[in-house]
């Protein structure tokens, strides 16, 4: 990537807002003005509007399983994703939100610009991965969106976003009823956030039959897309000049990847059809499995430009798919490379970047295929690895997957019982009860109180009182998780006690309590006498009873256990009346703590409501802190103001006691033998209630080792003058008490950064600044390496917070003090190796940069000016010396502006 590409000829970036098309044009060049070439003429020449040449399609499968608590709603810490929260997060922060700011850098890796990689992407992003975007990162998620409506625009309609089927089940695999879910639930939720209904549609694991083509024909969709190993055979489209053809078998990979295709569902009527690309196989392997495909942008498209025909047929396709996280994730910075392709290499070589649908618009089928009977990508058995030992995902392992066919067999024959619990049940509450599932995706979107009782309002089949809303919703949840527990990555690996295993089971027991509440009877013994016979490779487990009495019983979570979190919790933070405990309500209805010595009490009533089924329990708690790691929580039911009141009483007064024994004695007999302990709460809470309860041994330690190292500097100093061993023991004490200086420090440089009252904002907190810069100074004298984490993250808001002081207040007199601190404030992040990221100010500079910077720029250039006025302050004069040390930040924050600077020298 050594040359910086002519963004003139790449007219897609003309829709981008990020970055300016003018940040990729060297100063000196003058727009494209020619406007003499008539619009007829524009349109048959234009491949965006006339299908010419040859159009690249890189398809990319955004997708992350369904991994939250089924209780919870959420996603509980993973700590296999270290440093990340969980493995979304993980991967996000690799691969999702990369691609949206994609950098295209030159060969010094400065950014020349920022691009949304998915403006240029075919994708598909599954629900359950957007439904984290939306709560986790709604700026990614956003731009996600936008880049589907700024497609649209330049596509003429066609975006390229595509749907998917729900929650990645199998579909061949699945009874006619779930594959029209499958494919309502995926074509409602991509309506409902992109705004349009889908062309096309992604299929898990591209795993295809004749009659999951007819449904999705029956649900009007356009097109898939599939490997090009599950072709039969094929031949032309019949003519008036030709009207028969004879087959052509292409079933070993042979097919032509270059063109659509049409597949016909009712034999000669050839009246029902859906068309069908086929990835190019060996490129797309090779995208996913060969570390050189992307290794750069001209080999990527050099790669793709191997499988260009040199035939004269007027257009062609040159169409790769690959999992979107191969972008970032599996090969890190490879967005980067795909970034530069879109501006560069492809339409160097005068290939369109296109989608399927918008080609498709352009060049209809002329070629039919026949697909072979049942198939899928990754399984050249048809779809065995998801029902039986065929050896596919054991990547050479001697374990094997004899649990495959039981485990299969298992969740049908729930799924089967579940059918005659919802129909039985559901008729007596809903008109249609499988039209009010299929709906049913409305609710998941939009939980509000509203949207729930216009769901009623349109399937009840009569006003229902609260418990059969409750009993109603409980049996939409139970079909919900029903439909999760049939996630593909639960057989796609090697073992059935693997995290994606457990965590379909998970979803299956959820669903069997939710049938059990509703009808009173369980169904769980017979599920888990079937799972006994699914053999586990694991010895400690056996068998899946096994894995489901271990990993999946333990799991599940009550009411009580809601409100022992809360209980717990509320030692630590004040709870407001109304408290959201992940998709629990809690309301706050009576509360008192008592401490006494080292024992502290807490007692309450507490109201929970259930955010997805709307069920609610009324509920007493007492809880008693002893000190330390121990706690003593007890939860019961509400059974009236008067025993409540006498609880009180009881358990005060043993309080003044200053007996925690005769407390807990109190307790039991009120309550009963169950309690709860600080191992009862929910991970996220009880890992902050342990952080909480070592602080103070954590100070005391961190102060010990200041005065070790205090103590013993010069003894240090000498060790290293010499080039000495240094004792272990103080060299750990320094790296202790020069970390723990970083953190109070920064901690405080963040404090003063931000206070609002500050009039000068280039002197905001140089004391602070100073004092990590000497700790820096210490640290490299002593070769000591400093652990913090959080300070990375600090600095870099610091950093940030700090420029968009400088760029949205300008004020020209502080104007060179508040770029040195600036600078100060990257070169620090260094001196300490902290790692820091620049991405978030880059992405703000450029974002200015566009608005005001360049504009300035050019104004100076085209006229001259000595002095100029900065936009939003015209009292605010902008000097040339003024513009050139705005551009030689950008260059501090790496960012490729040489040009610029050369014009305005």
């Amino acid at each position: 990537m050594t040359s910086t590409p002519d963004m003139q000829s790449f007219e897609p970036f003309a829709n981008l807002q990020t970055v300016d098309p003018n940040l990729f044009v060297r100063p000196d060049q003058e727009p494209n003005t020619d406007q003499t070439v008539s619009s007829a003429l524009e349109a048959t020449s234009d491949p965006l509007q006339t299908a010419q040449g040859v159009y690249i399609t890189v398809h990319g499968h955004f997708y992350q399983p369904p991994r939250e608590n089924p209780y919870l709603d959420a996603i509980e810490r993973q700590p296999s994703a270290a440093p990340f929260h969980d493995w979304n997060e993980r991967i996000h922060h690799e691969c999702y939100r990369p691609n949206a700011f994609a950098r295209v850098v030159n060969d010094r890796e400065e950014v020349m610009g920022i691009i949304n990689n998915y403006e240029y992407l075919s994708f598909n992003m599954g629900a359950t991965l957007l439904n984290w975007l939306e709560r986790h990162d709604v700026e990614t998620y956003q731009r996600i969106l936008e880049a589907d409506r700024k497609s649209c625009q330049r596509l003429h309609g066609h975006g390229n976003a595509i749907a998917q089927v729900y929650n990645h089940i199998i579909l061949p695999l699945a009874n006619d009823r779930d594959k029209l879910t499958q494919i309502r639930w995926g074509k409602a939720d991509f309506h409902s956030r992109f705004g349009r209904d889908p062309e096309g549609m992604w299929l898990a694991e591209t795993a295809v039959d004749y009659p999951t083509l007819a449904a999705l024909v029956q649900e009007g969709i356009k097109f898939i897309i599939l490997a090009p190993s599950q072709a039969q055979r094929c031949r032309p489209l019949p003519t008036s000049d030709h009207p028969h053809h004879d087959w052509q078998e292409v079933g070993g990979n042979q097919i032509d990847p270059t063109r659509p295709y049409r597949c016909f569902l009712d034999g000669e009527m050839r009246s029902q059809y859906i068309d069908i690309f086929f990835y190019d196989g060996p490129i797309s392997r090779d995208m996913g499995f060969d570390d050189s495909a992307l290794s750069n942008s001209q080999h990527f498209a050099s790669r793709l430009g191997q499988a260009v025909r040199g035939d004269h047929r007027p257009s062609q396709i040159i169409a790769v798919a690959t999992d979107g996280e191969t972008f970032g994730h599996h090969k890190g910075g490879t967005e980067k490379c795909l970034a530069y392709a879109f501006a560069h290499e492809f339409t160097n070589r005068g290939w369109t970047v296109t989608n399927f649908a918008h080609y498709l618009s352009l060049s209809q089928p002329t070629w039919e295929v026949e697909l072979k009977p049942v198939t899928a990508w990754s399984c050249s058995h048809g779809v065995g690895r998801w029902q039986e030992d065929c050896g596919c995902g054991g990547e050479g392992s001697l374990w094997h997957q004899q649990w495959r066919r039981p485990l299969r067999d298992a969740l049908d024959w729930l799924r089967d019982q579940l059918i005659k619990v919802y129909e039985d049940a559901g008729s007596k509450l809903f008109r249609d009860p499988w039209l009010a599932r299929d709906e049913y995706i409305q609710v998941v979107r939009d939980r509000s109180a509203a949207n729930v009782d216009r769901f009623f309002a349109r399937h009840q089949t009569r006003k229902l009182a609260n418990g059969d809303r409750v009993d109603a919703l409980r049996l939409l949840e139970m079909q919900r998780h029903t439909l999760l527990m049939y996630t593909s990555c639960g057989w796609f690996f090697e073992e059935l006690s693997r995290p994606e295993g457990v965590q379909i089971l998970r979803y299956a027991a959820r669903a069997l309590e939710l049938a059990s509440e509703v009808t009173g009877n369980s169904l769980e013994k017979g599920f888990v006498r079937r799972l006994g016979h699914a053999p586990s490779n694991i010895d400690c487990f056996k068998h899946g009873a096994e894995v489901y009495r271990q990993l999946v019983t333990p799991a599940q979570i009550s009411m009580e256990q809601v409100a022992a979190h809360y209980a717990i919790s509320s030692l630590f933070a004040t709870h407001s009346r109304e408290q959201r405990i992940y998709c629990y309500i809690a309301h706050q209805l009576d509360y008192q703590l008592q401490r006494m010595g080292s024992l502290t009490l807490a007692i309450g009533q507490l109201q929970l409501v259930s955010e997805i089924t709307q069920e609610s329990v009324n509920l007493v708690f007492a809880v008693l802190h002893l000190g330390g790691w121990d706690f003593h929580c007890c939860i019961h039911p509400f059974s009236g103001r008067r025993n409540y009141t006498q609880t009180k009483d009881k358990l005060f007064e043993a309080l003044k006691q200053a007996s925690a024994a005769q407390v807990i004695l109190g307790m039991n007999q009120i309550f009963g033998n169950q309690s709860y302990n600080l191992q009862s709460l929910f991970d996220e809470e009880r890992h902050r209630i342990m952080h909480l309860l070592t602080q103070g041994t954590l100070t005391r330690l961190d102060q010990l080792y200041t005065q070790v190292y205090r103590d013993n500097y010069g003894v240090l100093m000498a060790f290293h003058r010499d080039e000495l061993p240094v004792p272990q023991e103080l060299q750990v004490a320094a790296e202790v008490a020069l970390s723990h200086r970083v953190l109070v420090s920064v901690r405080a440089l963040e404090q003063e950064s931000s206070d609002p009252t500050a009039e000068d904002a280039s002197q905001l907190g140089l004391s602070h600044l100073a004092e990590l810069e000497a700790i820096a100074t210490e640290a490299k004298h002593l070769h000591a390496h400093l652990n913090v984490p959080e300070a990375r993250q600090i600095l870099e808001r610091v950093i940030v917070r700090s420029l968009w002081n400088l760029l949205h207040q300008f004020n020209p007199d502080t104007l060179q003090a508040e770029i040195h601190r600036l600078d100060r404030l990257i070169k620090l992040g260094q001196q300490i190796h902290l790692n820091v990221s620049l991405a978030a100010a880059q992405e703000l500079y450029l974002q200015q940069f566009q608005r005001w910077i360049v504009p300035q720029c050019q104004q100076k250039l085209n006229a001259m000016q000595q002095e100029l006025t900065v936009p939003g302050k015209p009292t605010t004069t902008l000097k040339l010396v003024h513009l050139r040390m705005l551009l030689e930040l950008g260059q501090k924050l790496a960012i490729d502006l040489a040009g610029w600077l050369e014009q305005l020298s």
